[in-house]
């Protein structure tokens, strides 16, 4: 799928199918056909395929040539099929236009055409839409980590509060998934943060050449210093995420301490009239209790003395 846009009362303005390309500022490809590549590269821009954008040597994400600007990030998203996942999304800067190559779809892409005129320089120009949409995928990274956080604080909360009881351990499982889940969203952003920190570095080296120099500079500058803070950011929530698992861990591994603790007890109170049954249960001649009228009464008092003795001493030792 190919989305156009066009620069128009300050404000970016999608084209149509059949519009042509060389009036686009920005053009949008997701999951691109041949024909949209073939339309793409007319305009003297080469498109990567999606194994050079997966391509983790630094010359292949972040290179110049033939005039253009070619810088990959690794960013958080949806496949088609509903997955979340991490992929390359490359930024292809020429002095015209901007070209995005991706094959999933990071929700930036589908916000910042709306909000284009709130960035902080505008889009009127190629370079301002390009750090427009960095400002925004910057920004919807911080959301996710801030919703992250949200949801940690929840299972924490939760997790501490839970009490014992019937159906403990399916809570505590579910707490631990929902946890695992929002590690992995941590993770990719962290990688993705790294890669949009790499490429704002590279994109800052080359900015001397543009005519906006002066006004770039400084916003990306502070783009660079956002995403250092978000880093820092990302390995707290990171050590959150361990200790939660680790108190969740624990928490599960108490509930099983007491489903064995309780076993324990019962096979503690049986074990004396059960060593009494077994006596009794010899088959020797002479056991001058088997002809005692009151025997059989008198092993079942025995039996029920000494699980009762053994019940007060374990009370007595606090281990009830």
């Amino acid at each position: 799928m190919m989305y156009a846009y066009a620069s128009q009362n300050g404000r970016l303005h999608r084209l149509g199918r059949e519009a042509d390309l060389s009036q686009a500022l920005w053009i949008d490809l997701m999951v691109p056909t041949k024909e949209e590549i073939a339309l793409t590269s007319a305009l003297a821009v080469e498109i990567p395929t999606l194994a050079d954008m997966e391509e983790i040597e630094i010359s292949n994400r972040l290179y110049r040539e033939d005039g253009a600007d070619y810088m990959t990030a690794v960013l958080p998203g949806e496949r088609a099929d509903g997955q979340r996942k991490a992929m390359p999304v490359t930024f292809i800067l020429s002095g015209q236009r901007l070209i995005t190559v991706r094959h999933h779809s990071p929700r930036p892409f589908l916000t910042f055409p709306t909000r284009a005129d709130r960035a902080t320089l505008g889009c009127n120009t190629v370079d301002r839409v390009f750090a427009g949409l960095v400002e925004e995928i910057v920004a919807r990274q911080a959301d996710i980590l801030e919703s992250s956080g949200r949801v940690l604080d929840q299972v924490m909360t939760e997790t501490i509060d839970l009490k014992s009881g019937r159906g403990t351990s399916d809570k505590l499982n579910a707490a631990l998934r929902v946890v695992v889940r929002e590690a992995e969203l941590i993770s990719q952003v962290r990688a993705g943060l790294l890669t949009i920190e790499r490429m704002l570095a590279f994109f800052v080296a080359t900015i001397d050449e543009t005519a906006e120099a002066k006004k770039l500079r400084p916003m990306m500058r502070s783009q660079g210093r956002d995403v250092q803070a978000l880093e820092v950011h990302a390995d707290f929530l990171s050590s959150r995420v361990s200790l939660l698992v680790d108190t969740t861990l624990g928490m599960i591994n108490l509930e099983q301490n007491s489903t064995v603790r309780i076993l324990s007890v019962i096979a503690a109170l049986f074990l004396p009239p059960t060593l009494i049954a077994s006596i009794y249960g010899m088959n020797f001649d002479i056991m001058p209790e088997l002809q005692w009228i009151w025997g059989y009464p008198m092993a079942l008092c025995l039996m029920l003395g000494t699980s009762l003795a053994t019940w007060l001493v374990l009370r007595w030792k606090n281990w009830l």
